[in-house]
């Protein structure tokens, strides 16, 4: 089986997954740091966040996104254990660029709310997040932000000491085991790379009823039916990679291919037939549309009720009596997703490659993906497929009229296919060419930040309409040092976005979203105008980080409810459309040192965000799945080798919701966490142990499709060992 043959590989490369190179520091105990511009290591006007180290471990989960999802300013929108989208300061989808080493991850994840993001966090070195517009370099789908998770798989510099580690963590409220291992070693100017992983969850414990105490006050008070245990919520994922290099003097050149495999269920009691459409509630639903999508055919809606509490008793007993034979072939009376993704990257660098440049960077990455949809009888329903191509070759300019840059060129070609009952769009080709600038220069007082970036989108459907874009983002910051620890970022940015094959082709049931979507081949760019300001503060014992933002969008592309109905499918009829929409919103974080002894430290903790959103239309001017308000403090007690930390998080209500769309609850997220490190002659292993939701609140996230159906997880306990060397 392939999952003995990579724990044995595992068990085989003594390492760890993030594989530290270097210490913590006092003051790097928090989670947000301002994240050092790729031209200077003087700072950057736009707000960013870095995870790494003890926070990454505290922090790491199934997705990148719930991985992130604790961090200001950032959400998840969570389709259970396994998919989930970024959310960044309220946008999402096409408008957030989810990226492995600094190129496109080339799934399909913007294409339905249910299908997962191809890179784990149990890989990641690091992951860096910019908020706000960072379309210059990243191209015009990074319009609220970018995720770009640091891996090494392809070796950058020569390996003079073999290095690596492993990791092994389990967690109850699944039975969740996760495994991985790195290694990187050389020989001479050769350098390579081996890392492996693998985890396996099943359906995970809940506090009360799957469907919310909203939902069902909704559908007219009506008893709680399946509890404790979110059905479809189970996963087994693995892959590895392995990566060589060849460095010279002047520079480097290094391939790697990896593989992603995942097998993970749908929760929210829908299948992708039409039998069971009423149980994946979105913010499509309101109360009236619910009951009639949910109690159609009465006959078939009992029918597979009574199925699917019957098999969710038999899962839980297989899973607790014969769980290493079970494949995670799919729950039944859920689907399941089926992800093969392989993935070849190339990178170079260079340095003086010609006069008047410092540096030259190429990357480029070769992907093919296919995920399966499969029925809870087995037959496959839909596939989808995306072969494609990312491509950047960045040159470093030495000082010209004052400002040191980068001049690049991007490529990106996608073949994207969806066969099957929900292929709700056609086959579409796109392909986008770009070429940008950003550049630096210190003035006396303050550094300047600016760049602009040109980009040709294509979109050459088989049935459609070709549409062509032709898109223009610039931007302007300033970094001002006020003294005394303090900074200030200023930075104001216009961008536009060409829409998705999605906004623009679709035509037909997407069960996903619970809505029969129609596309709008028509629809123009979108243009956004953002303006934000950061104010940072660092000092022995005390550090500040607070952000603003205002965002404007013309043609904002957004989905409305026609007031019609599918007649085959019977789901609500959902236009793409577009309006003005402003965004406005702010976060803060702070730390304080508040005692120090003999090898030790006390410091406290604090964070806020919040979003508003109001789009420019007649009637409710509500956005859909806005990110509530939070606020967190926390507590970090370090002894000699020995760590301790509490965090509490407070999650608001949203009540400003759009029409067709629920309310959603407050909730609280407490956790703790222990860990301490035994330095041995050969390695430094490190144990933790953490608790999560200890409070066994229901916590459910008004940024995901399916929040009405499926809660977060209840408490958790979670305990793993760590080795480096």
């Amino acid at each position: 089986m392939k999952s003995i043959w990579l724990v044995g590989l595992i068990a085989l490369i003594p390492g760890t997954v993030v594989a530290q190179e270097a210490a913590q520091t006092n003051n790097e105990i928090e989670e947000v740091v301002v994240q050092a511009h790729p031209l200077s290591a003087e700072g950057l006007a736009q707000a960013a966040v870095v995870l790494e180290g003890d926070a990454l471990t505290r922090n790491a989960s199934s997705s990148i996104a719930e991985t992130l999802a604790r961090q200001p300013g950032v959400h998840n929108s969570s389709y259970g254990n396994a998919a989930g989208r970024p959310v960044i300061r309220g946008l999402s989808g096409p408008r957030v660029r989810v990226m492995e080493d600094r190129l496109e991850t080339l799934d399909v994840s913007v294409t339905s709310a249910d299908h997962a993001t191809t890179v784990d966090a149990l890989v990641a070195n690091r992951i860096e997040v910019l908020k706000g517009p960072s379309t210059l370099i990243y191209g015009s789908g990074a319009m609220g932000g970018v995720v770009d998770v640091h891996t090494g798989r392809v070796p950058h510099f020569a390996v003079e000491e073999v290095s690596g580690g492993m990791e092994v963590r389990a967690e109850d409220a699944s039975e969740q085991v996760s495994l991985v291992g790195k290694l990187d070693f050389g020989s001479g100017p050769l350098a390579f790379h081996l890392d492996g992983f693998y985890r396996d969850a099943d359906d995970y414990d809940i506090p009360g009823c799957v469907e919310s105490d909203v939902l069902r006050q909704a559908e007219g008070g009506e008893p709680c039916e399946v509890e404790d245990t979110l059905p479809g919520s189970s996963l087994e994922t693995w892959g590895g990679s392995a990566g060589a290099s060849f460095v010279g003097e002047r520079g480097f050149i290094g391939f790697a291919v990896s593989r992603y495999e995942s097998n993970y269920g749908l929760p929210g009691g829908h299948s992708h037939g039409h039998e069971d459409e009423h149980h994946d509630e979105d913010e499509h639903h309101d109360e009236d549309e619910h009951d009639e999508d949910g109690h159609h055919d009465d006959d078939e809606h009992d029918e597979d009720e009574h199925h699917d509490e019957d098999e969710h008793d038999e899962d839980e007993h297989h899973d607790e009596d014969e769980h290493d034979e079970h494949e995670h072939e799919g729950e039944e009376g859920n689907p399941n997703v089926d992800l093969k993704q392989t993935r070849y990257d190339l990178e170079a660098g260079l340095k003086d490659p010609i006069a008047g440049f410092s540096s030259l960077n190429l990357r480029a990455v070769y992907n093919n993906y296919e995920h399966e949809e499969i029925e809870p009888n087995g037959e496959v329903a839909t596939r989808f497929d995306n072969e494609a191509w990312d491509l950047r070759l960045e040159l470093i300019h030495e000082q010209t009229m004052g400002f040191e840059g980068t001049l690049g060129l991007q490529y990106t070609n996608k073949e994207f296919s969806a066969v099957g009952e929900e292929a709700f769009i056609d086959p579409v080709d796109t392909s986008s060419v770009a070429a940008f600038w950003v550049g630096e220069r210190s003035f006396d007082g303050f550094d300047l930040e600016t760049g602009v970036r040109f980009e040709s989108v294509e979109h050459d459907p088989i049935n459609e309409r070709k549409r062509d874009f032709s898109l223009f983002s610039a931007s302007l910051g300033f970094v001002i040092p006020m003294g005394s620890g303090w900074q200030l970022g200023l930075q104001s940015d216009y961008s536009q976005r060409a829409p998705v094959p999605e906004e623009l082709y679709s035509n037909g049931a997407h069960l996903a979203t619970q809505a029969f979507e129609i596309g709008d081949p028509n629809l123009d760019k979108e243009k956004a105008w953002n303006a934000s300001a950061t104010l940072n503060y660092s000092a022995d014992g005390v550090r500040f980080d607070a952000s603003v933002y205002y965002t404007t969008f013309s043609d904002y592309i957004y989905e409305f409810v026609n007031g019609e109905e599918d007649e085959e499918s019977e789901l609500p009829e959902f236009e793409y459309a577009q309006d003005d929409a402003d965004f406005i919103g702010f976060e803060l974080g702070a730390g304080v040192r508040v005692a120090s002894f003999a090898d030790g430290e006390l410091w406290l903790t604090g964070m806020l965000d919040h979003v508003d959103a109001d789009l420019d239309t007649i009637g409710n001017d509500n956005v859909p799945r806005l990110p509530p308000t939070r606020v967190g403090v926390g507590a970090e007690l370090t002894w000699r080798n020995v760590t301790a930390r509490i965090d509490y998080l407070h999650v608001d209500s949203q009540n400003d919701v759009t029409d067709f769309e629920l309310p959603t609850d407050s909730y609280e997220d407490l956790r703790i966490f222990v860990g301490t490190s035994i330095a041995l002659d050969f390695a430094e292993v490190e144990l933790f142990l953490q608790g999560k939701n200890l409070t066994d609140d229901e916590q459910r996230y008004h940024t995901s499709f399916i929040k009405d159906v499926a809660s977060q997880p209840g408490r958790s306990i979670e305990g793993g060992i760590r080795m480096t060397f």
